[in-house]
């Protein structure tokens, strides 16, 4: 049995769609009067630092439709969830594990079995939590802001703000009565543009953080564009990878150790271009092309200027125009077939700056022994139904069981993914 307890309606939702909501509302006001003769015409308001919609083309009746898709404000009821819809390949079942968690993202799992979901549109850390053969959801951190990033070691659980970085030690004995989150490491870029963040552990035993640039297409300062790797206490911080646009997913290759990382590409070049990259660190410092040379082979039109491709490493893979990559691990575990062992597991967002969308779904991406990228195939589709989003994958979750989990922001919701005989929820 599923208990599952529904997140209030918060008082950050409401300014936190704001500034996606006012994206279209020059589209819902009524027509301005026409200028007196011989007047100059009206001067577009200017849009926000860091807006999506800088670069749009102008008088472009395709480009003026798109926009950044806005969730719905509140978790859906369990029984609304499109659990029936995605399908799976054969063998393959999708549950839903939990629900009642308004825009549910990253996913972190305790070493007793405890769940834990950040967000990025709400104050909410989420628990869900396995007691006495019952799962339930329960608020362990609220009050915070964009804690969009999630990571657990030895006991503690990191969580990522917008700016700053905090824990809270010996969190599985606290989730009844969690203490707040204690402060490690506040040097970050506080722009909203890309500023919600994904962090991860590696096996080096770091703590990795990204930032990313505070626009669509932008010359940044040394601050943005970089993934910094710092100890578990916030010391010792340094830049791993620069030229990095977006990555809100990444995970150690199993075999060699080494980072890969999903970037997402920029806006307003073209319907096809550029594609979503899958990116691989070899050594310190390298640079990945953001915001010169896009996909590893085109010189961007407007900053690549006296630049070329082969100054920066290309990436491993293309991931889809658009196509929203977040949330990567790779799959070490058993219950899946054998085919599926040591493969990447994507989550595609989905895109908004394309008339006919791409993603919305979770792919398998299998590796050369060179370790660049030899397919992609999918695993979860159909949240992505006549164009329009009934759901949308932000991160994915190995379990210890060989199971994996896959979170929806869009539905508030994380589902299972196990292999075997069970009820199956759609067939590809």
């Amino acid at each position: 049995m599923i208990s599952r307890s529904s997140a209030p309606r918060s008082l950050l939702l409401a300014g936190a769609f704001f500034s996606v909501f006012t994206l279209t509302a020059a589209a819902q006001q009524p027509a301005a009067p026409a200028p007196a003769a011989g007047a100059a015409p009206a001067a577009a308001p200017a849009l926000p630092p860091g807006s999506p919609l800088i670069g749009r083309p102008a008088g472009n009746e395709a480009a003026a439709k798109l926009a950044p898709v806005a969730p719905p404000p509140i978790a859906a009821a369990p029984d609304k969830l499109p659990t029936a819809k995605l399908k799976v390949p054969a063998g393959f079942n999708i549950e839903v594990y939990a629900a009642g968690m308004a825009n549910a993202r990253s996913l972190a799992v305790g070493d007793k079995g405890t769940v834990f979901v950040g967000s990025r549109l709400v104050d909410k850390v989420y628990a869900i939590v396995n007691k006495d053969g019952k799962r339930e959801v329960k608020v362990l951190a609220s009050g915070l802001y964009r804690p969009n990033g999630i990571a657990f070691k030895d006991g503690t659980l990191y969580i990522a703000e917008l700016s700053k970085v905090s824990k809270i030690d010996k969190v599985e004995d606290l989730l009844d009565n969690p203490p707040k989150p204690t402060l490690i490491y506040d040097k970050l870029p506080k722009d909203e543009a890309h500023g919600w963040k994904f962090i991860g552990i590696g096996p080096d035993n770091k703590l990795y953080v990204p930032v990313g640039q505070p626009g669509n297409n932008v010359l940044h300062s040394d601050e943005h564009g970089q993934i910094r790797r710092m100890n578990l206490d916030g010391s010792g911080v340094e830049v791993i990878a620069k030229g990095v646009r977006n990555t809100v997913g990444f995970d150690w290759n199993p075999e060699t150790k080494q980072l890969y990382f999903t970037d997402n590409g920029r806006d307003w070049m073209s319907e096809d271009v550029p594609e979503d990259e899958l990116n691989r660190v070899t050594k310190v410092g390298e640079h990945f092309g953001a915001p010169y040379c896009l996909q590893g082979n085109i010189v961007d039109p407007e900053f690549g200027w006296g630049r070329s491709c082969s100054e920066f490493i290309a990436p491993v893979g293309l991931l889809g125009p658009h196509s929203a990559a977040l949330g990567m691990r790779f799959y070490t575990g058993n219950m899946f077939p054998k085919a599926y062992k040591n493969v990447a597991i994507i989550a595609r967002h989905g895109s908004w700056n394309r008339s006919k969308k791409v993603g919305g779904d979770v792919v398998v991406v299998k590796l050369n022994k060179d370790g660049s990228m030899k397919s992609m195939e999918p695993l979860i589709t159909g949240f992505l139904e006549d164009n329009k989003y009934i759901g949308r994958p932000v991160d994915v979750l190995p379990m210890k069981d060989g199971s994996l989990l896959v979170s929806d922001d869009w539905n508030g919701a994380v589902y299972r993914v196990t292999y075997g005989k069970q009820k199956v929820a759609g067939k590809q």
